[in-house]
């Protein structure tokens, strides 16, 4: 078997990888750079017509696209806004022709996706049935799933992956959290009650693999745990992980100043279901916070 992954140098990128070649599956990395090994293969991920050998692609038993510049980067000036869809609607469409292009295209795309797409829910529970929300990141998501799914017309499966926060002491999210919250200086955001839809790292690799083997399911998954929290729980849950106390609060208006119209993705909430892996039979290691956190902060 052989599995072909863009953004293989990010988390959950690597972490797949790294399964996958326990599993004594062979891994063909896409890369940007200039090759290191015989299982990377640079790319172009903003040229069109010759951006990928087709043939890289041809006879491979799926293919993993994670490629795209962090949501939580910086400020969203349009400069910023522009790299974000170009990041991921460009690499997209590029990987898609190399795909459709392909003398034996493979059988499956997993797409990375964002439950950005659902926008702020506030306290109302969604699934993959909800429409897109309103602004920026639910329009780029939009598009950048739509760029995907023309994989379809070669015969293609395609999965959108519609990924929560990824919960792994690696990095991500947790990153720089846990230093802080390790030294005492863990905080709630704004008031705390908006919700965070999150997945472990070591499910979001299972889930993966699991929906690279099941030969049925397309469109949307939501990859997140089956427990969403707010942020006040989630502060808790860390503060418990590391055993120190969280006592200090960011107040909504100082994120506004600093972060400008990012700060909508701290201060609001999506509360997200993931309703078709658990119909499909997928069980979950971490589905509740605690363990989750315990697991990622040894």
């Amino acid at each position: 078997m052989r599995v072909v992954i863009t953004g293989v140098t990010g988390l959950i990128g690597t972490a797949l990888a790294a399964a996958l070649e326990r599993d004594g599956i062979e891994v063909t990395r896409l890369v940007r750079r200039a090759p290191e090994s015989v299982t990377e293969v640079r790319w172009d991920p903003h040229a069109r017509a010759g951006g990928l050998d087709p043939a890289v692609l041809s006879g491979a038993d799926g293919v993993v696209h994670l490629s795209g510049a962090p949501i939580a980067g910086g400020r969203w000036t349009p400069a910023r806004k522009q790299e974000l869809r170009d990041s991921r609607i460009a690499s997209t469409t590029a990987l898609v022709e190399a795909i459709a292009a392909a003398p034996e295209p493979p059988p499956v795309l997993l797409a990375g996706s964002a439950i950005g797409w659902y926008g702020d829910t506030g306290t109302r529970e969604v699934d993959e049935a909800a429409p897109a929300g309103s602004g920026f990141l639910p329009g780029l998501v939009r598009d950048w799933e739509a760029a995907a799914t023309q994989a379809s017309a070669a015969g293609v499966r395609v999965v959108n992956l519609r990924t929560g926060i990824v919960l792994s002491g690696q990095g991500g999210m947790l990153g720089p959290l846990l230093p802080l919250f390790k030294l005492g200086l863990g905080a709630r955001l704004g008031g705390g009650d908006q919700y965070l839809s999150w997945i472990a790292v070591a499910d979001w690799v299972r889930a993966a693999r699991f929906l690279l083997d099941d030969g049925k399911l397309a469109g949307p998954v939501n990859l997140t745990a089956p427990e969403p929290v707010t942020n006040t729980e989630f502060t808790a849950a860390l503060a418990r992980a590391v055993r120190r106390p969280a006592l200090l609060r960011v107040p909504a208006v100082l994120l506004r100043t600093g972060l400008g119209e990012v700060s909508g993705e701290l201060l609001g909430g999506a509360r997200v279901l993931p309703a078709r892996l658990e119909q499909a039979g997928f069980a979950f290691s971490y589905p509740a916070i605690g363990p989750a956190l315990d697991a990622a902060a040894r």
